[in-house]
């Protein structure tokens, strides 16, 4: 299994103060786990670009601290910024190497389904992880479910179907289904999604309605005011 290494620093900087770390290309981050206070730390922004965009959430890496000796951890999903899309804040869990964990590994999804190459349908999948539990040095980067066993469309690819290393436990209901691949909608069915719903029908008639009764009461306040409902002065 390949070997990740980060170096990160001990940072004093907190709360609002941490933009300047961003300005220079670090990202915050806070290390906490076994047998350790939480920490505040700093790490090079393109340093774990590379690296997370490699070992993900679920392959250990080895934090290297200034002045001290590594620990292994596992990263928890960055926070990133909801403009840019890049990471703003990280989380590093440090594990006991002989200690199981729960933690989640992704599914990528490999080969070619004939439903969908020969028969015009639509991939389907319904998670892109499962949760499972294993020592720390057991992990592995991610699981690959081959969809050209999807040949028609009563054909499913439940969890069971994966395979993972015996000292892997599977921890996500193994009935569920995972992809599948739906058929083509039919002119009948086309037809249907471009023909107003009535609930659709409902809601413009009600916008209709309300759009008139604001118009008659724009023109009732543009009339003159009567003597009765006139503002009053009082007589110099």
């Amino acid at each position: 299994m390949k070997e990740f290494h980060l170096k990160t620093k001990i940072r004093d900087i907190t709360g609002k103060k941490v933009k300047q770390l961003r300005s220079q290309g670090l990202i915050p981050a806070v290390l906490y786990g076994h047998g350790i206070k939480p920490e505040n730390l700093s790490v090079a922004k393109n340093d774990f670009k590379k690296i997370f965009a490699e070992a993900g959430t679920s392959s250990l890496i080895t934090l290297e601290i200034e002045g001290r000796a590594p620990i292994k951890v596992l990263v928890h999903e960055p926070q990133v910024d909801p403009v840019s899309d890049e990471p703003i804040h990280i989380d590093f869990y440090k594990v006991r190497m002989d200690e199981k964990i729960k933690t989640e590994i992704p599914i990528e999804f490999v080969g070619e389904s004939e439903a969908v190459k020969q028969l015009d349908g639509s991939l389907v999948t319904n998670r892109d992880n499962i949760e499972v539990e294993c020592l720390p040095n057991d992990l592995i980067p991610n699981v690959e479910v081959d969809i050209s066993a999807l040949k028609t469309f009563e054909d499913q690819i439940c969890v069971k179907d994966i395979k993972v290393p015996e000292k892997i436990e599977v921890l996500t209901d193994k009935d569920e289904v995972i992809a599948f691949v739906e058929p083509p909608r039919s002119e009948e069915e086309l037809a249907e999604l471009e023909t107003p719903t009535a609930a659709e029908e409902e809601k413009e008639a009600i916008e209709q309605m309300e759009a008139k009764t604001e118009e008659q009461e724009g023109e009732k306040g543009e009339k003159e005011p009567t003597q009765e409902n006139t503002p009053q002065t009082s007589a110099e």
